[in-house]
């Protein structure tokens, strides 16, 4: 397990959907990820994610076919009627590294992934060619294929269609208190910034075209891991019942060094468990500054 995980790679993310067979069928059939695990939450997770209504939710755990440490979580959970992706703060979206992103509109046809961005190439960043889906809980996710790697950051090229995920996009209301957090809880580098006209955020609050967002890189050394957006005034805290897992993209799953160097409050004390995420590690889940919930583990011990 620790020989593919460093500190600060993302080792999963968990995802609220309404339907899990048919979430299972876009994720499974579609994207073509293995599934690994299936069950019912055990209540003791539950309680560690500080989520203790998620307790007995069906779910199902699936991995890229390239066999990279990095697993999606789906868990079975009533969707907020009013609930829109891209409009409150918390896990924005999941990146994941693919091939051939211009094949991918014909692969999606029939599924529950509604296309909200089409693969573009964008000016002045020739690093990667991006697509935006949402799924079945309005789960915004991203499909990147890698062209090179950037300046300050290396950039995976996946080896399976359908690979791990290598970034997750944190909305915050405060950009630079987030990037802080990162910094000195969980011992992470602070890189670059960039500022552009950003489609998703400008389409989900109706703002104009020439509306530019600032975004920052959170990275241990060159490995890219978070993201972090500034949102418009307009946004809101993500809704949902605050003892169940919140809806649409829930949690990440993070590796680190030595749990007890963080600078952070743990929600239920370490635990360790088995299976394939975890390994027979430690594991514990903490809140960023925002609230996003981010799991723990722990891969020196």
């Amino acid at each position: 397990m620790s020989a593919y995980l460093t500190h600060g790679r993302i080792a999963g993310g968990v995802i609220s959907t309404p339907d899990l067979n048919a979430a299972l069928r876009d994720y499974h059939d579609c994207l073509g990820l293995r599934i690994v695990e299936q069950g019912r939450l055990d209540a003791d997770l539950a309680a560690s994610w500080g989520c203790p209504k998620s307790a007995g939710a069906p779910f199902a755990v699936l991995q890229p076919e390239s066999g990279a440490h990095c697993f999606l979580r789906l868990v079975e959970a009533p969707l907020p009627a009013d609930f829109k992706p891209t409009r409150s703060y918390g896990w924005a979206a999941y990146e994941l590294t693919v091939q051939d992103v211009f094949g991918w509109p014909e692969r999606l046809q029939g599924s529950g992934f509604d296309i909200v961005g089409a693969p573009k190439a964008l000016e002045g960043m020739p690093y990667f060619v991006p697509m935006q889906v949402t799924g079945r809980g309005r789960e915004m996710i991203y499909l990147n294929e890698v062209a090179e790697d950037t300046p300050a950051s290396d950039l995976p090229k996946a080896r399976s269609l359908t690979d791990h995920i290598f970034i997750a996009i944190l909305a915050t209301p405060d950009r630079e208190a987030s990037l802080q957090w990162f910094e000195r809880a969980l011992k992470l580098d602070i890189s670059t910034s960039y500022t552009l006209a950003y489609s998703m955020i400008n389409n989900a609050f109706g703002l104009g075209s020439d509306y530019r967002t600032t975004i920052t890189m959170v990275q241990k050394g060159r490995l890219p891991i978070v993201e972090v957006d500034d949102y418009p005034a307009e946004a809101t805290v993500r809704q949902g019942d605050p003892d169940m897992l919140p809806p649409g993209n829930a949690m990440i799953t993070l590796a680190v060094d030595d749990l007890d160097a963080l600078d952070v409050t743990f929600i239920a004390p370490p635990t360790r468990r088995g299976g394939a995420i975890y390994g027979d590690r430690r594991v514990v889940t903490v809140r960023g500054f925002a609230g996003e919930l981010i799991e723990l583990i722990e891969i020196g011990g």
